[in-house]
């Protein structure tokens, strides 16, 4: 029976080049492993720790992944690639080159029969005001604009220890235990149920493994990472499992 597959936040380029290099191997293993049976793959974001389509340029390294996607979509299998507060600087090359199909915001639709609402989960309730703001001014034509005036290797210099200082940030609030209804994505989640019906809310972004019932039957899954956690979530059987791989 063929699956659907999600999986967010690789994070490739971080720490440094060994440690991204073999969590990349590792990705590309997976991704060999359920190509047989793969009817459609949702990276929800996060894939690089910082990704810039410069006019002529995009950031090296990553062709194993990009080689593996490449085939995958080349034999007809939808892959849905979501830009995530890391690489949300995604224009074309992604699209026209791999074949992926960019969503730059939320996805809505529905999956073997159940009703879906994919988001990398960043920005997403009214609780994170100050950082709507900042990442309204990132995503401006303006910022990018500017952006793409500075020589790659400055931008990219740029753009890696801002990146270091975001995930210091979040990772130090990962570590906190934080009371479930504190979490913005569940937040979110109990919200738009009172208007809309939802089978499965499907996020990235928090690197926090969960599957958490909502209120009027909906569930809440965060697809974790693969930095620490190496979890992927499946849809088949009308039932979304979480899995975590091992090579």
């Amino acid at each position: 029976m063929s699956k659907t597959y999600f999986a967010s936040d690789f994070h490739l380029g971080t720490p440094n080049y060994s440690e991204s290099l073999k969590r990349e191997k590792k990705i590309v293993q997976w991704l060999n492993q359920i190509e047989p049976d793969c009817d459609s793959l949702f990276l929800v974001g996060d894939v690089f720790d910082f990704w810039f389509e410069y006019k002529t340029t995009v950031p090296k390294y990553f062709n194993r992944l990009l080689g593996k996607l490449a085939s995958m979509t080349d034999t007809g299998i939808p892959i849905y690639f979501f830009k995530g507060n890391h690489d949300m600087w995604t224009f074309n090359y992604l699209e026209k080159e791999i074949g992926l199909k960019i969503i730059d915001e939320e996805w809505i639709g529905t999956i073997q029969g159940k009703k879906c609402y994919i988001h990398h989960g960043d920005a997403l309730w009214k609780g994170e005001r100050s950082y709507k703001i900042i990442r309204k001014i990132f995503r401006s034509k303006l910022a990018i604009w500017l952006f793409g005036r500075l020589h790659p290797n400055t931008g990219i210099a740029l753009a890696q220890f801002l990146s270091k200082k975001s995930r210091k940030k979040s990772h130090l609030n990962d570590q906190l235990d934080i009371p479930l209804e504190k979490e913005y994505q569940y937040q979110f989640a109990q919200d738009y149920v009172q208007t809309h019906d939802v089978d499965y809310f499907i996020f990235g972004h928090r690197h926090k493994p969960m599957k958490i019932p909502i209120e009027k039957k909906a569930t809440l899954i965060n697809l974790g990472d693969w930095i620490s956690h190496f979890t992927f979530v499946t849809l088949e059987e009308n039932d979304v499992k979480m899995h975590t791989f091992s090579d």
